[in-house]
């Protein structure tokens, strides 16, 4: 395993978590805004555009706790000392992957 693998992943792990943070209060944000104003979302102009936001932003903070969720895994993958190997065929996973998708737990052959 490339060295600086596991300080990547906690870099992204670390700049995942805040980005959760700044989504779940825009989140909350937009949900408070909608809650202190009477909107009807099919009738009212504005309704439409919070509910397409707030849809928006629910979804980026759903992808973005799967993110986490993923770095997690590659995490304890690098405690457990597999970090690098192939989950499905055992062989390495090559570095060029590795940079491309730090949370690879497949080969190339075996992501196909």
């Amino acid at each position: 395993m490339h060295p600086g693998h596991a300080e990547r992943l906690a870099e992204e792990r670390a700049r995942t978590v805040r980005q959760i943070e700044s989504l779940q209060e825009s989140f909350d944000d937009i949900v408070a805004a909608s809650e202190q104003v009477a909107t009807d979302d099919e009738h009212d102009p504005e309704g439409h555009t919070i509910a397409w936001e707030r849809q928006q932003v629910a979804a980026l903070l759903t992808s973005a706790r799967t993110r986490l969720g993923e770095l997690d895994l590659a995490i304890r993958r690098v405690e457990g000392g597999d970090y690098g190997r192939c989950e499905v065929c055992g062989r390495p996973i090559p570095d060029e992957r590795l940079e491309a998708v730090p949370t690879a737990a497949t080969c190339v052959s075996c992501a196909d």
